[in-house]
């Protein structure tokens, strides 16, 4: 069961051979005897792809949720109780870099037997597809059949730096912010330039400027602000450095977005398992001191 639902969400037998580490011959030889076994087909076999069949779809959720509870019971029963195994996250780059990398030690410390597989980014990931047990993301989030536990809001500040400021002078309403110039961050669910965010009078009210460059990655947003191309919206960890000396300044406080919320996701069949759930909850503790 752990080999079929590997090789569908990986898409291929020789991945699924790779990721287990089994000849690729023991693979396929294992699956037809399962096929034969169970009296129907279940993968659709190309050259390029391998993809499951009506059964073998209705055979991978049934599969998932079995090895779940089993992977529940044994660890209930075991002498040690302690989760073990490979565990797949992909992490937003910059939380990962800010929050979680520097302290990574103290999961392993509480759980050594746990070995994980980290991806950094802010790309949509198919969780099911590409074999991974759970995301974190910044940002509300879109519409998902994933279970999305909030872990975080963290306070977000619109600033420029010092010498863009004196030259073009400091906006006092979010009506004088029109005519200044932006670096533009391109979202990575739509592709297009984020607007700037406030809340106003208790409504929220977007604004979109110009600007010479847009980016879609934080750590050349800010450096782009440094180098006095305009204005920027982030969470105000990124840029705390610099706002404490003074290199960058806040503008419009009065009037800040909305905390920008930090979610984990997971797909619904991996909720039991104790790997997923030990880590999500300590993603929830490191993100909660951040928060």
């Amino acid at each position: 069961m752990r080999l079929f639902t590997r090789i569908v969400e990986l898409g291929s037998f020789t991945k699924a051979a790779d990721d287990l580490q089994l000849p690729r011959a023991t693979v396929t030889h294992a699956i037809q005897q399962m096929e034969k076994r169970l009296g129907t087909r279940l993968l659709h076999r190309t050259t390029r792809h391998v993809s499951p069949t009506q059964d073998g779809e209705a055979y991978y959720e049934r599969c998932v949720r079995l090895l779940a509870d089993l992977e529940e019971t044994e660890t209930a029963f075991a002498a040690s109780a302690r989760p073990k195994g490979k565990l797949r996250a992909d992490l937003q780059g910059t939380l990962a870099k800010h929050f979680i990398l520097p302290v990574v030690h103290e999961f392993f410390e509480r759980y050594p037997d746990i070995e994980l597989e980290i991806g950094m980014g802010d790309r949509l990931v198919d969780l099911v597809r590409e074999g991974v047990d759970c995301v974190l993301r910044a940002g509300e989030l879109g519409d998902s059949a994933m279970v999305a536990r909030r872990v975080a809001s963290l306070q977000q500040v619109t600033c420029a730096s010092r010498e863009y400021l004196k030259r073009h002078g400091v906006p006092k309403s979010v009506d004088e912010l029109r005519g200044h110039r932006a670096v533009n961050f391109l979202s990575a669910r739509t592709g297009k330039p984020l607007p700037f965010d406030f809340v106003v009078d208790g409504a929220p009210r977007s604004v979109r400027l110009p600007g010479s460059v847009t980016v879609n990655d934080a750590d050349a947003y800010a450096a782009c602000c440094a180098a006095h191309l305009g204005f920027i919206q982030l969470p105000r960890y990124h840029v705390a450095a610099q706002l404490e000396d003074g290199s960058l300044r806040e503008v419009l406080a009065k009037w800040r977005p909305a905390p920008m919320p930090v979610s984990v996701m997971y797909p619904h069949h991996r909720q039991l398992s104790p790997r997923v759930r030990v880590f999500v909850d300590w993603l929830a503790e490191v993100m909660g001191r951040a928060g």
